[in-house]
C-alpha cells in the first residue's frame, strides 16, 4: 500500500481541500437533527409561525449546504483517483516495458495484463471511496455519537455498547479478506490466460473441432475463479446483516428506554426524535464503513500485486569496467546459456563475424538457434562466456546504445492494428522515401501499392488480413527500416525463420536485395531451408545446443553428415555436384 499511497503525493492539496469541504458538509447534516429538536421541543409550543419558518429556512439552509460540499467533494475526489491512477497504469504500462524477459517468464503474461487492467481499476475503486467515504463516515459516526451524549448520555451508552461488536466483525473481515481477494485476483489470471490461448488458436480449434474442449477447459477455470469470488464474497456478505443485527438490538433497546424516561417525564419527545435520527445516521455511516472495507480489502490486494510489479529490480543492469574483446564486428566466446526450468540449452557456443559478414544457423527443433539471437540482443546473459559487439562486452552497453544496432524479424512476429506505414515505420521518424525503399527490398511494394490506400492500408490486428507472405514481407520491410534517423539500415539484422511462408523466387531475390545494398550490414539467418542460408559466408549446424558443425556450405557438405542429409533430403544429391 505504501507504494502506491505515494501517487497521491503530488495531489496532496487537492485531497486537503476536498477533505475540508467533505468535513464541513457532514458536519452540517450533523446539526439538522440537533435543530430539528430544538424545533420541536422549544419553538413549536410557541405556536409562532414566522419563527418556526425561520428555523426551517435554517434547516434548508444547512441542507443545502450539506448537499453542496458533499457534491464538490465528491467530484474532487474522483479527479484524484482518475489522476492518480492514470499515472500508476502508466507507470505499471512502462515497467512491464522494461522487465527482462525472466520476469516477464516468471510472472506471466495474462498475470500482467490482469494488473494492469483489473487490479488498476480496483485500485481506482479504492481511491475514490476511501477520498468519499473513508472521511464523511468517520465523520458522521464519532459526531453522532458525540451529539447523541450531549442529547441523552444514558442512551447514549446503550448505543456505544454495541460498536465493539461491530469492530470485531470489520476485523474479522479484513484479516481474512486481502488473501482471499489475492486468491481471486490469481484466479482472473487463470481466466485471462485461457481467454487470450483461445482468441490466439481459433482458427484451430475450429479446424480440429475440439470447441466443445475448450468449452469444457473454459468451464472449470470460470468454476475454479467463481468459487474463489463465492468464497471472498461470503465473508464480506456477514458485515452487513451482522451490522443490522447489533445496531437494530442497540435500536430496540434505545426506544424502550427512551419511551420509559418519557413516561417519567425526564427527557422530551423531540430529544428522543433528534436521538433516533442521530441512531439512523449512525447506523448507515457505519455499513458505509463496512463498505469501505470490502473495496480496501479488494483494493489493498491488488495494490500489492501491482507494488510487486513496480518493485522489481534490474534484472540485468549494465556493467561498467568490462575490458575490450577480440576486434571484431560480433563474438560468441565460449557461451553457456539455460533457461531456469532447463537443463544446458546451449553449451560451448563461440563464432566470429567481421562487419558485412553473414551467418547461417540451422539445426532441429530446440537445438538453441532463437536463443542465440535472444543473447545477442541481450533479452537474456549467458550463464557463462562472453558476447562482444564491435570489441565491447554487451552486458556494458546501454539498452540505447545496443538495441538501436539490430533490425529484427523473429519467429512469429507480429503486425499491429495500424496503417502499413505506421508497421514498418513503428515509431520511427521515417519520410515517405525511406518507407518505400525499405517495402522495395523486402519485395513487398508490388501487393502494397495494388492496394487501394497503399501504405495508408490498415492492417488487422496481427495482420490477419494478409497471407503469410505478406506478413513477413511486411516485417522484413520493418527490420530493413534505419533504425535512428540518418542510416540507410541497421548495423546488425537478425532474421529468425523469417523466409518459411516466401516463394523460393522471393526467397532468392531479397537474398540478392541483402548482399546488394546491405553489404556493410552483418547478418544472421536462422532458417529451415538450406537454400536461404548456402550463400553465407559461415554456417553453424546446431544439435542439442552444441555445435555440431561450422564452416562455409561447401565445407559443410564435406564435413557434417546432418548438415549434407539435410541438403540431400531438401535439394537432392545431384545439386551437390
Amino acid at each position: 500500500m505504501l507504494t502506491i499511497l505515494r501517487y497521491l503525493k503530488p495531489y496532496a492539496a487537492r485531497m486537503a481541500a476536498g477533505l475540508s469541504i467533505k468535513f464541513s458538509g457532514s458536519v452540517m447534516d450533523l446539526f439538522l437533527p440537533l435543530i430539528l429538536a430544538h424545533m420541536i421541543d422549544r419553538i413549536v409550543p410557541l405556536r409562532n409561525i414566522y419563527l418556526v419558518l425561520l428555523w426551517g429556512l435554517l434547516m434548508a439552509f444547512c441542507s443545502l449546504l450539506a448537499l453542496a460540499g458533499n457534491v464538490i467533494a465528491n467530484r474532487m475526489a474522483s479527479s484524484v483517483a482518475r489522476d492518480a491512477t492514470r499515472t500508476i497504469r502508466h507507470d505499471l504500462f512502462e515497467k512491464i516495458s522494461l522487465l527482462s524477459c525472466a520476469q516477464v517468464n516468471l510472472l506471466g503474461i495474462p498475470s500482467l495484463v490482469s494488473r494492469l487492467s483489473s487490479d488498476t481499476y480496483n485500485v481506482h475503486r479504492m481511491l475514490s471511496s476511501m477520498q468519499r467515504m473513508g472521511v464523511r463516515a468517520p465523520i458522521l459516526l464519532l459526531g453522532g455519537i458525540l451529539m447523541t451524549l450531549v442529547l441523552e448520555p444514558p442512551l447514549a451508552l446503550i448505543l456505544i455498547g454495541t460498536l465493539p461488536f461491530t469492530f470485531l466483525v470489520v476485523f474479522f473481515v479484513i484479516r481474512n479478506g486481502i488473501p482471499l481477494f489475492t486468491g481471486l485476483q490469481e484466479a482472473v489470471d487463470s481466466m485471462v490466460r485461457v481467454v487470450r490461448e483461445n482468441a490466439a488458436g481459433i482458427r484451430i480449434i475450429k479446424a480440429l473441432s475440439k470447441t466443445e474442449f475448450e468449452k469444457e477447459r473454459f468451464d472449470a477455470t470460470n468454476e475454479a475463479m467463481t468459487r474463489r469470488e463465492w468464497k471472498a464474497n461470503m465473508v464480506m456478505g456477514v458485515t452487513n446483516p451482522a451490522m443490522f443485527l447489533f445496531l437494530n438490538m442497540g435500536l430496540v433497546a434505545v426506544i424502550i428506554a427512551g419511551a420509559y424516561q418519557i413516561s417519567l417525564g425526564r427527557t422530551q419527545s423531540g430529544v428522543i426524535l433528534a436521538f433516533l435520527t442521530y441512531f439512523t445516521i449512525i447506523l448507515n455511516a457505519t455499513l458505509t464503513l463496512t463498505r469501505m472495507f470490502v473495496m480496501y480489502s479488494r483494493g489493498s490486494a491488488s495494490a500489492g500485486r501491482i507494488a510487486e510489479v513496480l518493485a522489481l529490480g534490474e534484472d540485468m543492469p549494465v556493467i561498467e569496467g568490462t575490458g575490450k574483446g577480440p576486434d571484431y564486428h560480433i563474438v560468441f566466446e565460449k557461451v553457456r546459456f539455460a533457461y531456469p526450468s532447463r537443463k544446458d540449452l546451449l553449451s560451448d557456443i563461440s563464432f566470429r563475424l567481421k562487419r558485412g559478414e553473414s551467418l547461417g544457423i540451422l539445426g532441429e527443433t530446440g537445438s538453441g538457434k532463437s536463443s542465440i539471437l535472444q543473447l545477442l540482443l541481450r533479452f537474456y546473459d549467458p550463464d557463462e562466456g562472453t558476447i562482444y559487439i564491435e570489441g565491447k562486452d554487451i552486458r556494458s552497453m546501454h539498452p540505447d546504445e545496443l538495441y538501436p544496432r539490430f533490425g529484427v524479424v523473429f519467429q512469429g512476429d507480429i503486425l499491429f492494428a495500424q496503417s502499413i506505414r505506421e508497421n514498418v515505420a513503428f515509431g520511427r521518424e521515417l519520410g515517405d522515401d525511406e518507407i518505400l525503399r525499405s517495402l522495395r527490398l523486402a519485395r513487398a511494394e508490388d501487393f502494397v501499392s495494388a492496394l487501394p490506400q497503399g501504405t495508408a492500408s490498415r492492417i488487422n490486428a496481427r495482420g490477419m488480413n494478409l497471407s503469410g507472405g505478406q506478413r513477413q514481407r511486411l516485417l522484413i520491410a520493418r527490420a530493413l527500416s534505419p533504425p535512428v534517423k540518418g542510416k540507410e539500415g541497421p548495423d546488425i539484422l537478425i532474421l529468425d525463420d523469417s523466409s518459411s511462408a516466401l516463394d523460393y523466387r522471393t526467397d532468392a531475390e531479397l537474398r540478392r536485395g541483402l548482399d546488394e545494398h546491405f553489404r556493410n550490414t552483418t547478418k544472421i539467418i536462422v532458417a529451415q531451408r538450406i537454400s536461404s542460408i548456402k550463400h553465407a559466408e559461415h554456417i553453424l549446424v546446431l544439435e542439442k545446443g552444441r555445435i555440431l558443425g561450422a564452416g562455409s556450405h561447401a565445407e559443410l557438405l564435406e564435413s557434417c553428415a546432418l548438415y549434407r542429409e539435410i541438403h540431400d533430403s531438401q535439394m537432392g544429391e545431384a545439386s551437390r555436384a
